[in-house]
């Protein structure tokens, strides 16, 4: 498999001035047509949208107010698109755009239908051009930043690796920016609570995510196998050096035992209707015994849910220790929380499952 997710951030390539750098833009697309003409198959994730657009509406600053942001980012959207098509173009390369939302995501079988597309266009030689649908993105679809959506593609499409090309060289043990003293760390070994605190701030003016963002994107990824480069996007030869297998930036391991595709969907991909609290025999049965959710571990339902909807699991500290998909609804399991297998059926009458969450469904955070 020679599959690559690369993550341009609006910071890589806007211009305060022309809202994108067209240059830049030319100096990335050389470098990932060589790649694609060595065989792999290259999934992009780009920021720049609202940037482009910022200027065709005059604003110096991004816009807070949500519909002035969606219709920047739907004027902008265009203008991204065709730099990168004008700039592949120069490399006889073709490419495709794909808007997202989270809901694509969250949807089992928008999930499918987004994997198969990618895949559809790889068998084409073409190189997708990602980005999240802001024109119709609201805070309760939103992905947060491009970051994760370049982690969740990543997982789609089952790549092996993840270039995230950020306005620094790498994660750094403090920000570099005002700490001349600060080190590159160069390898991660894995992406602790410690490393988070490192990584935490905000990233620049024009984009949504900084550092830490990027290192939450990175254990997503890591989670399912797949290998996380954060590098500077502001250099040349840099993504070309990463897959010869030069030492450059910040690199981080990935897991040796990788979820499957299905799990990474539920731990990721779809959003949580509410909560369960079980009891400390449950929380042992489930990181211990390897065993499955049954109502007798139940303490107490928080939210409204549906039969194969996702819920957290939490122990009596209300910590999140799975994620899962219920066979039982919020009002079907206030009546048998607590309650034995054998007694399901008589107390609702019919019985779907022995187990609320099944081990199948189930995945340990």
């Amino acid at each position: 498999m020679r599959r690559l997710v690369i993550k341009i951030g609006s910071n890589i390539i806007a211009d305060s001035k022309e809202g994108l750098n067209i240059k830049r833009i030319s100096s990335l697309v050389k470098e990932i047509s060589y790649l694609h003409d060595s065989g792999f198959d290259i999934a992009l994730v780009s920021s720049g949208a609202i940037a482009a657009g910022m200027r065709k509406l005059g604003l110096k600053k991004k816009p807070g107010d949500i519909r002035l942001k969606q219709a920047a980012a739907a004027i902008g959207q265009s203008n991204l698109i065709w730099a990168y098509e004008k700039c592949f173009k120069d490399f006889h390369k073709k490419v495709a755009q794909i808007l997202l939302t989270r809901e694509d995501f969250s949807d089992r079988k928008r999930y499918i239908n987004s994997k198969n597309t990618i895949y559809t266009l790889f068998s084409y030689r073409i190189i997708p051009i990602i980005n999240e649908n802001d024109t119709v993105a609201i805070d309760e679809i939103k992905f947060g930043d491009n970051d994760n959506l370049a982690a969740l593609v990543s997982i789609l499409i089952e790549a092996e690796r993840l270039i995230i090309l950020s306005d620094v060289d790498g994660l750094y043990t403090s920000d570099p920016r005002y700490d001349q003293n600060a080190k590159l760390i160069e390898y991660v070994e894995e992406v602790t609570d410690e490393l988070e605190k490192i990584a935490g701030g905000s990233g620049s003016l024009i984009g949504t995510g900084g550092m830490y963002s990027k290192i939450l994107a990175a254990k997503k990824a890591s989670d399912y196998g797949i290998i996380v480069n954060i590098i500077s996007g502001k250099k040349d030869g840099v993504i070309k050096s990463i897959i010869e297998g030069k030492t450059i930036g910040t690199t981080i391991k990935p897991k040796k035992e990788r979820l499957s595709s299905r799990k990474l969907w539920i731990a990721y991909g779809c959003r949580t209707k509410g909560n369960i609290t079980i009891d400390d025999g449950a929380v042992k049965a489930l990181l211990e015994g390897g065993k499955s959710l049954l109502p007798s571990g139940i303490m107490e339902i928080e939210g409204v849910f549906d039969i194969g909807d996702a819920v957290y699991c939490l122990n009596n500290k209300k910590e999140k220790i799975a994620k899962g998909l219920v066979n039982y609804s919020s009002t079907e399991l206030e009546k048998i929380k607590g309650k034995k297998t054998k007694e399901i059926e008589n107390v609702l009458g019919y019985k779907y499952s022995d187990e609320v969450i099944h081990r199948d469904n189930l995945v340990i955070l």
